[in-house]
């Protein structure tokens, strides 16, 4: 037997910009306001975390575990967190090419910085740096491109 699923407190009236007969159909959102808040810091945080942890752990080489190497951890989380939260705060409000643009170039300098703690050549760093930035930049622009209008208005 199938169930309908619960509805959420809103309506599903179409949103509309003003001045256009343009209609943006949304989902429901799930989650409220508070959520979405607590997200906003929650999210760069554990990002940052993790990242801090792998570039410590990358960093010690499977040797001990000392005050440096925990303080590296730390430093190399709070400015990608602090990073991140930016991107996300600024980001958006920018043109789909520097929007991309951004998150790319963030990408790549953080998969660079990580790469080049291994001990690498700067040179294969960099040329892996790159890569990842030019996948990334591919990958968000053809998603701004196709979900936002040429002045950067989401359309779905």
């Amino acid at each position: 037997m199938a169930h309908a699923a619960p509805r959420s407190g809103r309506s599903r009236t179409p949103a509309t910009r003003s001045g256009t007969a343009v209609t943006i159909h949304r989902p429901p959102d799930v989650f409220d306001a508070r959520t979405h808040a607590v997200a906003r810091v929650a999210v760069p945080v554990a990002i940052g975390l993790l990242y801090g942890f792998w570039a410590a752990a990358i960093r010690r080489d499977a040797g001990p575990i000392t005050g440096w190497n925990v303080l590296f951890g730390f430093v190399c989380a709070i400015v990608f967190a602090v990073l991140c939260a930016g991107l996300l705060v600024e980001a958006p409000r920018l043109r789909r090419e520097l929007h991309a643009t951004l998150w790319a170039a963030f990408a790549g300098i953080a998969f660079g910085f990580l790469y080049s703690q291994t001990g690498d050549t700067v040179l294969r760093s960099i040329g892996i740096a790159l890569a990842v930035a030019v996948g990334v930049f591919a990958f968000n622009f053809y998603r701004y491109y196709t979900h936002e209008d040429a002045a950067g208005h989401r359309i779905s």
